[in-house]
């Protein structure tokens, strides 16, 4: 519920304002998201096209695509905008929607990688049981689970906001909407509302950060048992994971975990987790994935194919 609220719309500060840096700011976001965009979307077609990506661990790697897709969209087009124009305010209904869509697709990321990680342990570690284990039904009731997750720490994150009243100053000093600059902007002493903050979004981040790491270790420990091309396979296939991970959880540990305290570094350290994590996963499980690389070649040649027959 909103509070005695005088303000009805932000003005984010963005991460210059400087128009000529602008102009770079522009550029550089136009590039990493039609990047971002073209790697996602293209694993996505792939994977719902291709018979020989139906396994659970391509199965989730199209929800991490589609999360990722969905991510840096709610973020990368407003920051396109808002590099290009003078005035750049945004409504408190518009604030509070980008809240809720940043932290139901970021969520999703941690929750899918999660999974993915567990997927990996089943497959390795008791690949005789692996297809029982993780069937179809299994997999999409994890994938349900994982939406259901994401959509209560983004409620909760909505309720958070919902309750700060803002009377005074409206300058957003980021180029998007969060619960963490706007607790500077509120009226009101946000110690209870800055530690709510730290135990669900922090925790999230690194409790999911500590999971990870700690099944990986498992991983990579049982696979003294297995032969050397067993071995070689399987270390490719998590190092991309662990890759991943590292490059996602650890900005966002730095920004959700000391909610109370900001840095002049923290808007750049955000376009790490936004907009450049989404674009380096598709390189990242593409290059290092033959089955991957594969299908989408046959997808190509289908469509080169089906071009020359018109």
């Amino acid at each position: 519920m909103q509070l005695n609220n005088n303000v009805t719309e932000f003005i984010l500060i963005g991460l210059t304002q400087d128009p000529l840096r602008k102009k770079i700011v522009f550029f550089i976001f136009l590039l990493f998201y039609l990047g971002m965009l073209v790697g996602n979307l293209l694993i996505i077609t792939t994977i719902k096209t291709s018979q020989a990506l139906q396994s659970p661990m391509y199965f989730f790697l199209f929800y991490l695509s589609l999360s990722d897709t969905c991510f840096s969209t709610s973020i990368a087009p407003r920051t396109l905008v808002d590099s290009l124009s003078k005035k750049t305010t945004i409504s408190f209904s518009e604030c509070i929607i980008q809240v809720f869509t940043l932290h139901l697709f970021g969520s999703l990321e941690v929750f899918i990688l999660i999974l993915m990680a567990v997927d990996r342990y089943v497959a390795i570690c008791k690949p005789l049981h692996y297809m029982t284990i993780m069937s179809h039904r299994v997999c999409s009731v994890l994938v349900a689970v994982a939406w259901v997750g994401s959509c209560a720490h983004s409620l909760v994150q909505i309720f958070l906001a919902l309750r700060l009243p803002f009377c005074g100053p409206n300058e957003i000093d980021h180029y998007f909407c969060d619960l963490e600059p706007l607790l500077k902007l509120a009226c009101t002493d946000t110690y209870v509302t800055n530690l709510l903050l730290v135990f669900n979004s922090g925790a999230i981040c690194t409790v999911g950060f500590v999971v990870l790491m700690f099944s990986y270790v498992i991983i990579l420990h049982s696979l003294r048992n297995h032969s050397a091309e067993g071995r070689r396979k399987a270390l490719s296939t998590c190092i991309s994971h662990i890759i991943v991970v590292v490059l996602f959880f650890v900005p966002c540990i730095f920004i959700y975990t000391r909610p109370a305290t900001t840095f002049p570094m923290d808007k750049m350290i955000a376009v790490f987790y936004t907009i450049r994590t989404p674009l380096l996963n598709p390189l990242i499980y593409t290059l290092r994935n033959a089955e991957v690389k594969n299908a989408m070649r046959k997808l190509w040649s289908k469509k080169l194919v089906s071009e020359d027959m018109r």
